[in-house]
């Protein structure tokens, strides 16, 4: 049994609250967009954190991994949890226990305590697959690559808007009304826990798990299977290769812009000479691609995927995870900044599109355990940030380090080819992508239009 009833459009829909579909679609994106921000909000600052903590290189490497290592159990459970109690009690949940160590980064004083909260900071990463199963159960074959994009872009947003929003709240909290640098980078975090507490009521209130209603209901009235046939699918897709192989292509995708986020202030200040100020702002940049960027990748997909079907989204992940590892390579050997932006920004480009890309094949791989599919591939992202961190914790430079990463992306773009649908799975995509364009509604007739009465003869 499928969740039926799923929306076969998102722009057409788009401001229609009173429809479930798009008010999870809208809560889904700006829950993970605050989530985003809360995650990385001490990124921009942490050229002060640096210097009133005494951290040095390795300590700050090690920061870095702990923001992103908590994430990788957090997703395989949140999959877990989503398939077996629905996407909005799951999100619930983790945007009310989630928004204490935001807040709570503000009692850090040394550097264990500050590694502690961006340990639990990283929790609220598991925000991602939350987005992403929400969105699948809510939108048609059809257009769920574009849904799917769209609302894990705009929430990746969050990451570049902080790079923005902190450093102007340091500069008004420390200049503008007097308080020391301690409590100017302590108090923004305050806030983002604040709001990210507000949403999880929000989305509780606003939200249900399905189309028809919520995974409770859904299985009381056998709609749905039993929560333990969703445990059950949950090791079928653990044992399945293509899952760990969208695991690996995530991880050096999706991987590599949380460590870009992590670091690209600090890059920019130490290789290029900016203030914080300015270095906030153009590492703003990378971020903000995602208010198109990752919906690009999943349009494409969908595109691709109506006219080659599954294997044509295949074939497109590997092209955009393959320029995006030479694109790295190329920025990571730039010394002058006119030149650094535009290839930071075509970089940009391809990480996202790729991140869509992947999450475009993800529902079409086991359809019975959509979570624990999203929950593992997205926990890959965070095993690659990890695993990049490691490395720039290292002796190594910074720009040898991401020249070698942009070398491991591109070998792991071949890996896209591992993915292999068999042809029962090929030919009832292409059905249901089908159904799905014969679903979708037509345009509204403009003002004024008569429909024209049938015929007599052919009314019978």
């Amino acid at each position: 049994m499928e969740i039926q009833n799923k929306a076969t459009s998102l722009w057409s829909n788009f401001f229609k609250l009173h429809m479930p579909q798009i008010r999870a679609f809208h809560l889904s994106w700006f829950a993970f967009f605050l989530c985003f921000f809360a995650w990385f909000g001490i990124a921009p600052l942490m050229a002060v954190v640096r210097e009133e903590l005494s951290l040095t290189k390795e300590q700050v490497g090690w920061s870095i991994i702990a923001s992103v290592a908590g994430t990788i159990l957090a997703r395989l459970v949140a999959g877990w949890l989503c398939d077996r109690y629905g996407p909005r009690l799951t999100y619930t949940w983790l945007l009310l226990l989630g928004s204490l160590p935001v807040m709570g980064i503000g009692l850090a004083h040394d550097f264990q305590t500050f590694l502690l909260f961006r340990l639990l900071i990283g929790l609220i990463g598991a925000s991602f697959v939350i987005t992403q199963y929400h969105t699948a159960t809510m939108f048609a074959p059809n257009v769920v690559g574009t849904a799917s994009a769209t609302s894990a872009g705009w929430g990746n947003m969050g990451a570049g808007v902080t790079q923005l929003v902190m450093p102007m709240l340091f500069a008004i909290l420390v200049t503008g009304a007097g308080f020391s640098e301690a409590i100017g980078w302590r108090v923004p975090m305050v806030m983002a826990g604040m709001v990210c507490l507000l949403t999880g009521i929000a989305y509780y209130r606003f939200t249900q798990d399905a189309p028809d209603g919520n995974f409770k209901e859904l299985r009381a009235a056998g709609k749905m299977p039993s929560a333990k046939k969703s445990s059950g699918a949950f090791w079928a897709a653990y044992v399945d290769y293509r899952v760990w192989t969208l695991f690996v292509i995530y991880g050096a995708c999706f991987g590599i812009e949380l460590t870009i986020n992590n670091i690209a202030a600090l890059y920019f200040i130490d290789h290029f000479g900016l203030s914080l100020a300015a270095a906030g702002g153009t590492a703003a940049l990378f971020g903000l691609m995602n208010l198109f960027a990752r919906t690009l990748g999943g349009l494409f997909s969908d595109r691709f995927g109506s006219k080659w079907g599954l294997r044509g989204r295949v074939t497109w992940l590997f092209f955009a995870l393959f320029c995006e590892g030479i694109t790295l390579m190329f920025f990571s050997q730039l010394t002058v900044l006119v030149v650094a932006l535009p290839v930071l920004i075509i970089f940009s480009l391809f990480v996202k599109m790729a991140q869509g890309a992947t999450y475009s094949v993800v529902p079409f791989v086991n359809k019975k355990a959509i979570g624990a599919v999203a929950g593992i591939v997205g926990a890959g992202g965070n095993a690659g940030a990890v695993a990049a961190g490691f490395l720039l914790k290292g002796s190594l430079e910074w720009p040898t380090a991401l020249l070698l990463l942009g070398g491991v992306v591109t070998a792991c773009s071949f890996l896209a080819f591992a993915v292999r649908f068999h042809p029962e799975a090929e030919s009832e995509a292409k059905e249901a992508l089908v159904v799905s364009v014969r679903q979708k509604p037509l345009p509204t007739p403009p003002a004024g239009h008569r429909t024209p009465e049938l015929d007599p003869a052919l009314k019978a």
